[in-house]
């Protein structure tokens, strides 16, 4: 029998490890996910505008996105709806998005399919399946077994290739303290997925619904959004705060740190205490180290090497400049203050 493969507390909070990549910045992850709302709410309108625009590598809501090959499986258009829903949102489709209409389903070939896609395509970024009950069989037993199940089959295709899944899907007619306690089927299809959207309208015919957005490795936020002429949805407010700036703040501050003395040994609190003295900047020992063990990769490309070692039971974090070593500016690159742009 293959043993456990364990890593200890100690190990894993000095090992560097790459952050989660993100398809739309702050929101949509790499992973498996679901966007449920009500039928003809706009849906498959945001699915076709959210395919087009990462193709394109243009801001969503004027969030980064990572621009990339985009599989739409719109399994309830045709070719024709699909055209005149395009010409809506956008001038121009680049080629690296794709449309289908028609796949196998989970359990008979669909996986296979999308394999064999990501195969030849192997930028994609992101796979929309418009909708859940499409792709499965149809004499299927809602049950939380199944359900579980077939999404665990896509969430594990979607880790495997480092790409984002969204599965459109259904709200419940019934109300619910929770909305997200409406996504129909049972409490597996949230619980197997990596964050849940759903899109509730005001009211029937208004064009502002209501983007709530709940997950693993994002931020509950809810963003108020307006259906424009041209079918788009359009964010007119955003509860969200933007943490994460905290955290390009810190790679900040650590090159100017280094501007001024090429090496730093010290631990967390000593590095923390001298790039934030006073503590205006709310960086904390442990901000500081995993945004460092996170952004290895992004301070080389800046000339600085991190190191996160322990030396006579504390934890030391080793930085050094390039050009100390004798590179004078090597590969260097100035970062921007994000408090300033």
């Amino acid at each position: 029998m293959k043993k456990l493969e364990t890593i200890d507390g100690e190990t894993l909070m000095s090992k560097p490890l790459q952050p989660l990549n993100f398809v739309v910045d702050t929101l949509i992850s790499q992973g498996l996910h679901i966007l449920a709302g009500s039928p003809k709410v706009g849906k498959s309108w945001l699915a076709l505008w959210l395919a087009v625009t990462v193709a394109k590598g243009e801001p969503v809501w004027g969030l980064p996105v990572k621009q990339g090959t985009t599989l739409y499986l719109c399994l309830e258009d045709s070719q024709l709806r699909i055209q005149n829903r395009l010409f809506d949102v956008t001038e121009d489709a680049l080629p690296n998005v794709h449309f289908c209409t028609e796949s196998r389903i989970l359990g008979d070939g669909l996986v296979e399919q999308l394999e064999q896609f990501l195969g030849e395509h192997l930028d994609t970024v992101l796979v929309i399946i418009d909708t859940l009950q499409m792709i499965r069989n149809a004499g299927y037993d809602n049950t939380y077994a199944n359900d579980y199940r077939d999404l665990s089959v896509l969430k594990k295709l979607a880790d495997a290739h480092g790409i984002a899944i969204l599965l459109i899907h259904h709200l419940r007619k019934e109300k619910a303290d929770d909305v997200f306690n409406r996504i129909s089927g049972t409490t597996a299809i949230s619980g197997a997925v990596d964050a849940s959207f759903t899109l509730v309208e005001e009211q029937r015919g208004s064009g502002r619904a209501r983007l709530s957005c709940i997950g693993r490795d994002i931020e509950y936020r809810e963003l108020e959004l307006r259906r424009n002429a041209d079918n788009v949805w359009e964010v007119t407010a955003d509860s969200y705060q933007h943490p994460e700036l905290l955290g390009d703040r810190i790679i900040f501050l650590l090159s100017e740190l280094l501007c001024d003395c090429p090496k730093f040994i010290g631990t967390p609190t000593e590095l923390a205490q001298r790039i934030d003295p006073d503590g205006k900047e709310g960086v904390t020992p442990k901000s500081v180290s995993r945004k460092i063990l996170q952004s290895v990769a992004a301070l080389n490309e800046m000339g600085i090497t991190a190191v996160v070692r322990r030396s006579n039971g504390r934890r030391l974090i080793e930085l050094h400049r390039a050009d100390s070593a004798g590179n004078a500016g090597a590969g260097k690159i100035v970062p921007v203050d994000p408090v300033t742009v």
